[in-house]
């Protein structure tokens, strides 16, 4: 690589860098206009112009917070458990296509940070080493609710894990790559996989809830019985980390349904706009430029709909958490898996 693809590159990264805090930053506000909305009342309005500064303020009250380490916790433990939650939740939008691919100056810029042909392989990876963070936080702070937080936690995302990860097998057996880049490229147009699978987004759809710890699957923070959950112990900062790397879960999580159900940064007639520009290098650039719009309109409605869901439905008991992964979403998955197989083999005889 070419030191002026590693500068675009680097330029690519931090930009997608800063706009995941960003947006985890205004989710926060976000979260609290729609409680507003739904629940009959105003929500944030004093800090700056309709409240929008209101995020800063909380940033800011986070960090001067007094910090406080409990006595007889694990300190090393008690101090990386917060930065690990945070680590994973931003290394997991490293492969997800926002955008198609820029001409700029006669290169070819993928708005990607980075291509591997396992790209899904990846991010369910990473996003499945998540629970140490939780976990490793719960045990340090000594603290018996905050244990039990923690084991929530792992065992909730362990169960969930199972039946997203089946529902993403029919993905891919219609794509045949394993590459989020691959997978967008066949979506073009109007041809999401929506269409030919919305049993599989529907079970992805309630295990991403199940993963983010939202709720009405928010059981590992269960204030009725353990308080805070896992980060009970935890202050200033460290606090903040936690609430941070849910909301870019979130981000993330919503990212993936884009990519992988709604077609990624593809939008119906994209082809029609391509050709009504002479020129195909600034044809390119403007279809991608609205794709990459496309693709975080997408994003954000997601977003709205966890924020949507969270304030509608009641929390589930721990029991009908656990019964609902195992014995409903994970046969579910394996129903959807041979229904798809099916259907490609249907096709492939019948066409």
């Amino acid at each position: 690589m070419e030191p002026v693809d590693l500068i675009y590159k680097a330029i690519y990264i931090l930009s997608i860098f800063g706009v995941t805090l960003l947006i985890a930053t205004y989710s926060t506000y976000a979260e609290r206009k729609v409680a507003a909305f739904i629940q009959d009342r105003i929500g944030p309005n004093r800090a700056g112009p309709f409240g929008l500064l209101q995020p800063l303020a909380d940033a800011g009250k986070m960090f001067f917070k007094e910090e406080f380490i409990p006595a007889n916790s694990n300190r090393a433990l008690f101090i990386l458990g917060p930065g690990i939650a945070m680590l994973i939740a931003c290394m997991s939008s490293a492969v997800i296509p926002f955008g198609d691919m820029l001409l700029v100056g006669g290169r070819e810029v993928y708005l990607q940070a980075i291509e591997v042909n396992i790209g899904m392989l990846y991010v369910f990876g990473v996003v499945s080493l998540g629970v140490y963070g939780l976990m490793i936080g719960g045990w340090a702070s000594n603290n018996k609710f905050s244990l039990l937080g923690a084991i929530r936690a792992a065992s909730q995302n362990i169960s969930y894990e199972l039946a997203m990860g089946l529902a993403i097998i029919a993905i891919l057996m219609i794509s045949g790559s394993l590459s989020l880049r691959e997978i967008a490229a066949q979506q073009v147009g109007f041809n999401w996989n929506i269409w030919y699978q919305p049993l599989g987004f529907l079970i992805f759809l309630v295990c991403a809830f199940a993963e983010t710890n939202r709720a009405p699957f928010d059981l590992p923070e269960c204030e009725t019985e353990l308080i805070g959950g896992y980060h009970t112990e935890f202050s200033s900062m460290k606090l903040g980390l936690y609430l941070f790397a849910e909301y870019i879960n979130i981000f993330v999580a919503s990212a993936v349904m884009a990519t992988l159900y709604f077609g990624a940064y593809n939008f119906p007639f994209m082809e029609n706009l391509r050709a009504a520009i002479d020129d195909p290098v600034t044809a390119n650039n403007v279809v991608t430029i609205v794709g990459l719009v496309v693709m975080f309109a997408k994003i954000f409605f997601f977003i709205f709909f966890f924020m949507w869901v969270r304030w509608t439905l009641p929390r589930f008991r721990y029991d009908q958490l656990m019964k609902l992964g195992w014995q409903i979403l994970i046969p579910l998955s394996i129903l959807n898996i041979i229904l798809t197989g099916g259907g490609i083999l249907l096709k492939e005889n019948l066409f």
